[in-house]
């Protein structure tokens, strides 16, 4: 082959590559973000994440999208948090109490009656406490997840068949906890028997007596259908505990820094959708609650608070100076 030939046809192929190039780029830009949460569809926290990804995909014009898999089709929180850590899931929405044991400083909201209310405890998150924590989980090499932002996940308080009025009621009760070894002391001192298990298996384990009871807030009781085999709910308030959705660190260690700030900016508006979203469920599940014949009783909350100090005592030491700053947030 001659020279001049050579070039021009090596010259062909290199036009032609640069103008495959762009499109095989697009391409392989073009990504579906894997989102997973426990509850159903329709569920605040998952709505929330969707509306995100309507955002993500109007704002790239459809590069990035978010599929998302509800009602624990990947697994509990402990497996979802596992799979964000190694990129097999992008987002995951998941309760503090969950990512206690990851990064220790969110165990500061996982004590009892850390917070006076929900007010309180909102305050708290969307002020320079609830940024400090984000940030420690984000900058943690153990989390492997970067925070997006928190999630309102209510008031928790005591389901069973019986009423649970004050802490002599608890006894000899097995009591569903989430895996964390201070929510397990935290229902043992309240007078009952903190049992660790999986969210995903709680309603076997309600239905056929493994467990006496649960607790968590009102629409995890009506959306879970726990209340078919749990008909009292005791407003021990015991628990204030707020959710944060995650990030794979894996995944946006690759994004460009347009899409981070593209992500971080949706999440903000979700974490505040969310919140209205929840209000809004809350009043609808007492009312499906209440008219499916749940009895929601009134309990001796000072009882549960002073038998809870010890936890407070043994648990909060550490963080004594960020409980203060809790406490005087007004």
């Amino acid at each position: 082959m001659k020279r001049r030939e050579l070039i021009r046809l090596c010259g062909s192929a290199l036009a032609a590559g640069a103008v495959a190039a762009p499109a095989l780029v697009q391409a392989q830009d073009k990504v579906v973000w894997k989102a997973s949460d426990v509850h159903p569809l329709g569920y605040p926290t998952v709505e929330a994440i969707q509306r995100m990804g309507k955002k993500l995909e109007a704002a790239t014009n459809g590069r990035i999208s978010i599929q998302m898999f509800p009602s624990m089709q990947l697994g509990g929180e402990k497996e979802m948090i596992e799979q964000a850590q190694v990129g097999a899931l992008q987002i995951a929405r998941i309760s503090v109490g969950a990512m206690g044991p990851v990064v220790d400083d969110l165990n500061v909201f996982n004590m009892p009656f850390v917070f006076r209310d929900e007010a309180h405890m909102r305050k708290v998150i969307d002020g320079p406490i609830g940024q400090e924590l984000l940030d420690r989980v984000s900058n943690s090499p153990q989390s492997k997840l970067i925070v997006l932002g928190w999630m309102d996940a209510g008031t928790r308080n005591v389901y069973s068949n019986k009423p649970v009025t004050k802490p002599a009621d608890l006894k000899g009760m097995k009591i569903r906890m989430m895996g964390n070894p201070l929510f397990v002391e935290t229902m043992n001192a309240m007078g009952g028997n903190g049992v660790a298990m999986g969210f995903n298996e709680l309603f076997s384990a309600l239905q056929t007596g493994v467990v006496d009871g649960a607790e968590n807030n009102p629409p995890t009781l009506l959306a879970q259908n726990h209340y078919t085999v749990s008909k009292v709910y005791s407003l021990t308030g015991h628990l204030i505990i707020p959710e944060i959705f995650v990030f794979s660190k894996r995944t946006w260690d690759n994004l460009s820094k347009a899409d981070q700030d593209l992500l971080r900016k949706v999440s903000r508006e979700a974490q505040i959708e969310q919140r209205a979203l929840w209000d809004a469920y809350v009043g609808e599940a007492e009312t499906k609650l209440k008219a499916a014949g749940i009895k929601f009783i009134p309990t001796d909350k000072p009882a549960f608070y002073a038998a809870t100090q010890p936890i407070r005592d043994k648990y909060g030491a550490k963080y004594a100076a960020l409980i203060k700053r809790i406490e005087e947030t007004k």
